[in-house]
């Protein structure tokens, strides 16, 4: 079977961990089965829906790699949307329903009260052909409800959650067209899987229950519907729900305000909630060679914002020059690349060791009389990488330093910092000329 998935954003706001975390699930098994990757902008909500998210989304998956091989908007089927419509009416699975919102709440509040699940009564079926045209004579617009097939059971083999059954009877039929004529989710959704051939549907555990609905709308519709992956749900590190701040945070977010590579993002959702480690990459192919279905947990996976961070620094200590060359500020050379690599979190910190190599920094002195003396004793002609060895021996022995004592006013000195890349290799990077001015105690 060739294999289809897809990936519906609603271009109503920007791309957050959650929905990208099952974009990536998608794109990953489309990728390593040979399929097609489908992407849909569920934009049916027209009030709500910009252009501006739309593109925002778009931006978003290329920049985390995610390129898809098809797509479509639902903003433009609508002549669908209605074909399936007028079906379900003809075939007695569409009915009108009048209840105000009003009255659906108290319908709930009273079964609750009762005991009871607040299922829909079904009371609108029960309208004669008189009552209904007086509703609409009384300016009564209809909302209009999926008739469930009851008694019945929807079961299916679950890719991650396992066999899943559910009795019908215990579901509401779901409200498929608003009474102002737009649709819910449900409906334009399983006719755009009908029609472009969608063969896995794979997304939240929240949409479980959904899917048992849809199941029956598939059919109704003349299909069958396609196999069903449910994915755990995240929670904060803690297991608490996820806030705004940690489960909202826009990918733009990450990538313009944070600072973070795309892969540090692509490497944390593609393992998480599996028995795979999390661990640094630099490109998709090792994720998707080990996506498997069965290595997902049912249990509740959790996202920790800092896990992001400690990926990131992991990923850039890893990367090549070429890879991020065109991205770096000027001046930084793949020698200054190599040196300071392995001490940034962020791409933006390779500015703070440029501007060490570059200066001009304000050394700190601890010690006046061993800066000179060690500026007395700076190696002259070309440096290479034997030249701190030999500069620090020299140092030490006409003075007597030794261990921290000795290489940590060196480090000050020279740097302004207490910690950072080897000096060894960052020495002939800052040159004679401005070392000997710092160890002078100028700013070089």
């Amino acid at each position: 079977m060739s294999v289809k998935v897809r990936f519906a954003p609603s271009p109503t706001g920007r791309l957050h961990v959650g929905n990208v975390r099952t974009a990536i699930s998608n794109w990953l098994y489309a990728r390593k089965m040979g399929g097609v990757f489908f992407l849909r902008i569920d934009d049916t909500d027209l009030e709500r829906s910009t252009k501006d998210y739309e593109d925002g989304i778009r931006e978003d998956l290329i920049w985390l790699g995610l390129n898809w091989d098809e797509t479509a908007k639902q903003s433009e089927r609508f002549d669908r949307y209605d074909a399936a419509v007028e079906k379900l009416k003809a075939d007695g699975r569409l009915y009108p329903c009048y209840e105000t919102a009003q009255e659906l709440d108290l319908k709930r509040k009273i079964q609750l009260g009762q005991g009871k699940p607040p299922l829909y009564d079904r009371a609108a079926l029960n309208l004669s052909d008189a009552e209904r045209a007086k509703l609409e004579a009384d300016g009564n617009k209809p909302h209009w409800r999926f008739k469930l097939d009851i008694p019945a059971r929807v079961e299916w083999v679950d890719h991650v959650k396992g066999p899943q059954s559910f009795d019908i009877a215990a579901l509401s039929d779901p409200i498929l067209v608003r009474e102002d004529g737009t649709y819910l989710y449900t409906l334009p959704s399983v006719v755009d899987d009908i029609d472009f051939g969608i063969t896995h549907i794979m997304r939240g555990e929240d949409h479980t229950a959904n899917s048992a609905v849809q199941t029956q709308l598939f059919e109704a519709l003349g299909s069958k519907a396609p196999e069903m992956a449910h994915f755990s749900l995240l929670t904060g590190a803690k297991g608490e729900g996820l806030s705004k701040r940690l489960g909202s945070a826009s990918i733009k977010s990450y990538r313009e305000e944070d600072g973070l590579e795309a892969m540090s993002i692509v490497s944390l959702l593609a393992r998480m909630g599996s028995s795979d480690p999390i661990e640094p990459f630099t490109s998709m192919e090792p994720l998707i060679e080990g996506f498997e279905f069965s290595k997902f947990s049912r249990a509740t996976a959790k996202f920790d914002p800092r896990d992001l961070e400690i990926l990131n620094a992991k990923i850039l200590h890893i990367t090549e020059y070429d890879a991020v060359q065109d991205r770096l500020p000027a001046g930084v050379s793949e020698e200054i690349w190599n040196v300071a690599r392995a001490n940034i979190t962020y791409l933006k910190d390779i500015g703070d060791w440029l501007h060490i190599v570059n200066g001009p920094i304000k050394p700190v002195i601890d010690n006046a009389d061993f800066a000179l003396r060690a500026a007395e004793l700076l190696p002259s002609g070309d440096w290479d990488g034997e030249t701190w060895k030999a500069w620090t021996a020299a140092v030490k022995e006409q003075t007597g330093a030794k261990g921290k004592e000795l290489f940590m006013p060196l480090r000050r000195a020279l740097t302004g910092q207490d910690h950072g890349p080897e000096l060894g290799i960052l020495l002939p990077l800052i040159g004679e000329e401005r070392v000997r001015a710092r160890l002078n105690g100028q700013e070089a």
